[in-house]
C-alpha cells in the first residue's frame, strides 16, 4: 500500500497518510509564498506522526526548484525496481502533460522539460523532481504519481514563480484578440498569458486597469484597486472582475501578460539625439543589444528596479518608460510603466530601450533586428499608465 506526499524534506513518514494540499485552504502565515500545514494523527499504536507540507514552492525564470513528495510503502522490502514514479503537470483546463516518469532505475524525461528535469534522490521513499534553469511555461501545478503494481496514489505542488504581470493590447487598438491571438501577444512581449491567481495578486499589489484581458485559462478579467464609477461602480469593493469563460475564437479582448527575472539587462541607450523606430533598431544592435520587448522592460521595472523618466521605443513600436520613484513631471504620483501609445513609426523625438542578454555579454553575439511592428495597422496614441506598487 502507498500514501504519496508532497513533502518538505527533512519529513518523517510512516503508515498510511493520504492527504491533498489545497494552496486556497492553507493558513497565510508564511515567507517567501510559501503555506506550510501540520498534521498531527495517532496510529493504532498510539505514536504520534508529525508531517510538514508545502501548499506552493516559489523560484523565479532561471532558477533551480524542488517539487517536493515523498511516499511511504508497505511492506517496507519490497522491491524498489518495480516502483514507478510519475510527474504530470496538470492545468486550469484539466490537460495533462507528461513530465517525467522512472521505474527503478529506468527513468525518461518529456517534451520541454528534457535536460532540466531529474530525481532528487534523498534517501528511500523520495520522489522529488529538481528542476533546472525554469522557464515561464513551468509555472503551475504538478501531479506526483507513485505505483507499484495494481496500487498508486498521488499528490499535488504547485510552482510559483515570482514577476510582474502587466495589460497588452496592440498597435491596432483596444479589444482586437481572440485568445490565440492574446497567448501569441504576450510571448512575443517576452511572456505569458497570466493565471487569475497572479492577476488577483497584482490587484492587491496595486494593478488597476479597466479593460478586460485574456488569462491563461480562458476567462476574462480585469482588476480593480480602486473601484469607480466607470469600472464596474464606486460603490463595490475592490477586486477582479470576472467575465467568465468566453469564446476563445471569436471573441476580442486585451491580455494579461505575465514575466519574470531577466537572463539580461534593460537599460536606456544614451544619445546626442531622439531616432525613429527604424534607427533604434540599429543603435541597439551597434550597441551588441536588440531593442528590448514590453515584457523585459518590465522585469526591469519590477525586479531590476529600473528608472528613467524619458519615453523610448520598444520591440513592439511603442513608447513607454519605468518609474520606481514618482516625481514631478515624470507621469503621475504612483509607480509604473507609462505608455504613450503607438506614435508615427517616423518620427524622430524619442530615444530607446535596449536589451542585452547575458549570452550577448558573454558571446557577443546579436539577435537580428526583428520586422517593422505595426506596418499595415492603424497608428494608435494613448497617454496611459499602468499603475502596479
Amino acid at each position: 500500500m502507498f500514501v504519496v506526499h508532497p513533502l518538505s524534506l527533512g519529513t518523517v513518514t510512516c503508515l498510511v497518510l493520504a492527504f491533498a494540499l489545497s494552496v486556497t485552504s492553507l493558513p497565510t502565515n508564511v515567507d517567501k509564498g510559501r503555506r506550510k500545514v501540520v498534521h498531527v494523527l495517532e496510529d493504532d499504536t498510539g505514536a504520534v506522526i508529525v508531517q510538514t507540507a508545502p501548499g506552493k514552492v516559489v523560484t523565479h525564470r532561471g532558477g533551480s526548484i524542488t517539487l517536493p513528495c515523498r511516499y511511504h510503502h508497505e511492506p517496507e522490502n519490497s522491491d524498489p525496481n518495480r516502483i514507478r514514479i510519475k510527474w504530470t503537470k496538470v492545468t486550469d483546463a484539466l490537460v495533462f502533460e507528461d513530465v517525467f516518469v522512472a521505474l527503478g532505475p529506468e527513468q525518461r524525461v518529456f517534451g520541454s522539460y528534457r535536460g532540466r528535469v531529474s530525481l532528487e534522490l534523498n534517501g528511500p521513499g523520495d520522489a522529488s523532481v529538481v528542476i533546472h534553469n525554469v522557464t515561464l511555461e513551468d509555472y503551475g501545478r504538478y501531479e506526483c504519481e507513485v505505483t507499484n503494481d495494481m496500487e498508486d496514489d498521488t499528490g499535488f505542488v504547485n510552482l510559483d514563480l515570482e514577476g510582474v504581470v502587466f495589460p497588452y493590447y496592440p498597435r491596432l487598438g483596444r479589444y482586437k484578440l481572440n485568445y490565440h491571438q492574446a497567448e501569441d501577444v504576450c510571448k512575443e512581449q517576452d511572456a505569458i498569458l497570466a493565471s487569475h491567481a497572479q492577476l488577483h495578486k497584482a490587484m492587491l499589489e496595486g494593478l488597476d486597469w479597466c479593460n478586460a484581458g485574456w488569462l491563461e485559462d480562458g476567462s476574462v478579467q480585469y482588476p480593480i484597486s480602486h473601484p469607480r464609477d466607470q469600472c464596474g461602480r464606486k460603490d463595490t469593493p475592490a477586486g477582479v472582475r470576472n467575465y467568465g469563460y468566453r469564446h476563445k475564437e471569436d471573441e476580442r479582448y486585451d491580455a494579461f501578460c505575465f514575466t519574470s527575472n531577466l537572463n539580461g539587462k534593460v537599460y536606456f541607450l544614451k544619445r546626442f539625439k531622439k531616432v525613429n523606430y527604424a534607427e533604434a533598431v540599429k543603435a541597439c544592435v551597434r550597441d551588441g543589444s536588440v531593442v528590448a520587448k514590453v515584457g523585459q522592460l518590465y522585469a526591469a521595472w519590477k525586479i531590476q528596479l529600473l528608472d528613467r523618466c524619458e519615453a523610448g521605443w520598444l520591440e513592439d513600436g511603442s513608447l513607454r518608460y519605468p518609474i520606481v520613484n514618482p516625481r514631478t513631471r515624470c507621469g503621475g504620483p504612483q509607480p509604473g510603466v507609462r505608455h504613450l501609445g503607438f506614435p508615427d513609426l517616423k518620427l524622430r523625438i524619442y530615444g530607446v530601450f535596449c536589451f542585452r542578454s547575458n549570452e550577448q555579454n558573454v558571446n557577443g553575439v546579436v539577435g537580428e533586428p526583428t520586422q517593422r511592428p505595426g506596418k499595415n495597422s492603424k497608428d494608435l496614441y494613448t497617454n496611459t499608465t499602468t499603475r502596479t506598487l
